[in-house]
């Protein structure tokens, strides 16, 4: 069994008979599945080419399917997939009961108002969620739904439709209002592969906080659609993921209970328990994540040219606009060949200043050092030692405006801060390490800090590496509650955060 192979829906189908020059509706008789780039017409392989797709006018096309959609038949599409439920139903019985036993499994570790069911309105969240709700024959388990802004209009449509044929769902969702996607395309560059700096920003941050409101500093259970077969990173996954290297949402524990299952089984799934489903797998997509993802592949971005013909022109627009900002030759190849998907740093913008970390050895005294602020130090600046231990600016010499930091575990002073005046610097501050074995690790970790004053963009990412829900972004601030904190040092660690800010990743110039 092909671990990618999916059904072509009957609007699919017609599609395909137009760009082939055939008559439309005359594989309609035909049993009509597909496998990346290859068609399969009862049984028969048939290649779907990138040139085909580039010879295609998409406004000719929209015209076209127009015209014949009220004669294109669904009815033998329908008869083929009963065949096909009914020739694997042992198969799906099979998979379906060592689902049921691992959910089980998993959830007795936990009271049953903890567990969580992450819904993105994609066809494998689909079936976790209602595999999850059957096997634990629970219906009212909490749903969160990140709804990232950029979702498909389909996605959003199906998340209503979910929410009320499932009343008793508590369906929460998570949605970022603070930011705006373009507004931090074009400070900091859109997404690339390597940069995907909007799933923290627009959708794990997000469900953190519904998270964090819901369940406060609970341990939770999170049953996810994450399956091996999607891509090879996520073949590299654990089943059950709970190590804190790992898992994204420091406040949970994540299981996926179709991980083993192949796009197939999840075809299958669907049709014998009859799940609605979204209306973009329809149309041909074979994933529905965000519309402008850079991981989507021509196909959907040739559909997107047909379906979504303002979002598609309003990105294509700004992505050539950005490549001549930031000094491309050929702004409109740059954007076609699809070589900003692999754009890496900050070079050309302005932004990438900011997460440069720029200091000077102290010469008046030991184990100081002088770091460059691109705004004034405040009391935010203070706010971002609280890891390190209790801040006591009583201790401090009140003229220099002096503040120590106490070893949170012996209360010895370890830091001492103060405003300072350098030359080309227009502000800075100076930070000394005392009373420690390794200055320069402890001076280290102070730099991953004032890298988050000078260059956090509000992407939410400490928010989620949080497991006491200490830090949160409060307006335009970064704040660290010092009830809260149990100074871990997770947020200045590398380990779980390169560089001290994901900024750092997405602005570093070569």
């Amino acid at each position: 069994m092909s671990a990618d192979l999916r059904p072509v829906f009957p609007q699919e189908r017609l599609l395909l008979e137009i760009m082939w020059n055939m008559e439309p509706n005359s594989l309609a008789d035909k049993s009509v599945w597909a496998s990346n780039s290859r068609i399969y017409i009862d049984g028969k392989s048939k290649s779907v080419t990138m040139a085909l797709y580039k010879r295609q006018d998409a406004t000719k096309l929209r015209q076209e399917l127009q015209k014949y959609q009220f004669e294109n038949r669904e009815e033998p599409f329908k008869e083929h997939i009963k065949k096909f439920v009914k020739a694997n139903k042992q198969h799906l019985a099979a998979i379906v009961e060592e689902a049921h036993n691992f959910i089980r499994s998993e959830a007795n570790k936990y009271p049953q108002e903890n567990i969580v069911l992450s819904f993105s309105g994609g066809k494998d969240s689909t079936v976790t969620a209602d595999i999850v709700t059957k096997a634990l024959s629970n219906p009212c388990l909490v749903h969160i739904f990140g709804n990232t802004t950029l979702e498909f209009p389909m996605t959003v449509e199906y998340a209503k439709r979910f929410r009320q044929n499932n009343p008793q769902a508590i369906f929460q969702v998570a949605e970022n209002k603070e930011q705006n996607f373009m507004d931090m395309c074009a400070e900091i560059g859109p997404p690339a592969r390597l940069m995907r700096w909007c799933c923290s920003m627009f959708k794990t941050g997000p469900i953190t906080r519904v998270i964090s409101n819901l369940f406060r500093n609970q341990q939770i259970l999170t049953f996810y659609g994450i399956r091996r077969y999607e891509s090879v990173s996520r073949s590299k996954y654990n089943r059950v993921e709970k190590n804190s290297e790992s898992v994204k949402i420091q406040q949970q524990t994540v299981a996926a209970p179709i991980f083993n299952w192949k796009d197939l089984e999840v075809w299958l799934y669907i049709f014998a328990e009859d799940i609605d489903f979204n209306d973009a797998y329809r149309l041909g997509y074979d994933r529905v994540g965000c519309w402008c993802c850079p991981n989507n592949n021509s196909r959907a971005q040739f559909l997107s040219s047909i379906y979504m013909p303002d979002k598609y022109a309003m990105w294509k627009e700004f992505l050539i606009g950005f490549a001549r900002k930031i000094g491309k030759p050929d702004p409109e190849v740059y954007v076609e060949s699809g070589k900003w998907k692999a754009r890496q740093g900050g070079n050309g913008l302005s932004a990438a200043k900011s997460v440069k970390l720029q200091f000077t050895n102290c010469t008046a005294e030991e184990n100081s050092k002088i770091y460059k602020l691109f705004r004034p130090y405040s009391d935010e600046l203070i706010n971002m030692f609280v890891p390190f231990g209790r801040i006591a600016p009583e201790l401090g010499q009140k003229l220099l405006q002096e503040t120590i930091v106490l070893d949170s575990a012996t209360n010895v002073p370890i830091l001492s801060i103060q405003p300072f005046t350098q030359d080309s610097y227009e502000y800075a501050v100076k930070v000394k390490t005392m009373n420690v074995k390794d200055h320069d690790a402890i001076q280290r970790m102070v730099g991953y800090q004032i890298r988050k004053f000078n260059a956090c963009r509000r992407c939410l990412k400490c928010e989620s590496l949080c497991r006491t829900g200490a830090i949160s972004i409060m307006g335009d601030s970064y704040y660290i509650d010092e009830v809260k904190c149990v100074h871990c040092r997770k947020c200045m660690n590398a380990k779980f955060l390169a560089g001290g800010c994901t900024m750092d990743k997405y602005l570093r110039t070569k």
